[in-house]
């Protein structure tokens, strides 16, 4: 290995480490500290979604942080479901409030380009967040968050690693070049036999906890690819600098997003 691929490699290791130990925490402690972690990351998260694609579209970002905000804050006990689909509908209305007053005091609007920016940043960004916040709240909630998070990161640096060093056959040129087959199939067995060495040393049962590494193996490859697609069409390599090594907080945690929702869907609701 030269040089620099070690330095670059020994600076993501310890940015991530940070990473861990602050998700770490946050699980461990529960309560209003997951939802304070998590929110901030999101926020940070959904403020350079927005960066990206300001040069492009009109957004209503205000609006965004303040709907986002609502959004991540009715996954606390007590609050019902259909709030959130009605602080989205009632977010698309604001900024078609907006736009109205725009078009009305200077002859131009963005309504269609506008809404859609920022309520996309809140879909794919806020409300995978708020699933994560929601998940700790049920049955053996903070094991399924430390091992999705572990599996997630698990499939990320066995992907990175084996693609790095074995990688020969490209999986997406056109969205991520760097990303290959064997990096995709090493990702998805790194995650798999981290949920086998959780189950063994929790000693729990395999089903359905087997399914997250599932989840994390494949899925969470996706929203990779998903990131990598929006940042291939806004011209951008990173969508910030907050993380050494990893790029911005949406680059370190696109993975988990989709993984967020797919394991609320099928703790949080289909086996509750």
């Amino acid at each position: 290995m030269d040089a620099v691929r070690k330095r670059n490699l020994i600076l993501r290791a310890s940015s991530g480490l940070m990473v861990v130990v602050g998700i770490s925490i946050g699980i461990y402690k529960g309560g209003w500290l997951w939802v304070l972690v998590a929110t901030a990351l999101a926020l940070l998260s959904l403020s350079e979604y927005y960066r990206l694609l300001t040069p492009q579209f009109r957004l209503s970002r205000g609006i965004g942080y303040l709907s986002a905000l609502a959004v991540l804050l009715s996954s606390t006990n007590g609050v019902r479901p259909v709030v959130v689909p009605l602080i989205l509908s009632l977010t698309v209305y604001a900024i078609l409030m907006l736009e109205i007053v725009r078009r009305q005091m200077w002859g131009t609007s963005f309504a269609v380009w506008n809404t859609g920016g920022t309520l996309s940043g809140i879909l794919f960004i806020v409300v995978p967040w708020t699933c994560l916040i929601s998940l700790i709240n049920i049955p053996t909630g903070r094991l399924l968050l430390a091992s999705l998070f572990t599996c997630t990161w698990s499939c990320d640096v066995t992907a990175y690693l084996v693609g790095t060093w074995w990688g020969r056959t490209s999986l997406c040129e056109n969205i991520s070049p760097k990303k290959t087959w064997e990096g995709f199939i090493g990702g998805a067995l790194g995650s798999v036999l981290t949920i086998a060495l959780i189950i063994y040393i929790q000693k729990r049962p395999p089903f359905p906890l087997f399914l997250i590494g599932l989840i994390c193996g494949f899925a969470g490859q996706f929203g990779d690819l998903a990131e990598s697609l929006i940042k291939r069409e806004t011209g951008v390599k990173d969508s910030g600098k907050l993380i050494p090594g990893h790029g911005g907080v949406l680059d370190r945690f696109d993975s988990v997003l989709i993984n967020g929702l797919l394991t609320y869907l099928l703790f949080g609701m289909l086996l509750v």
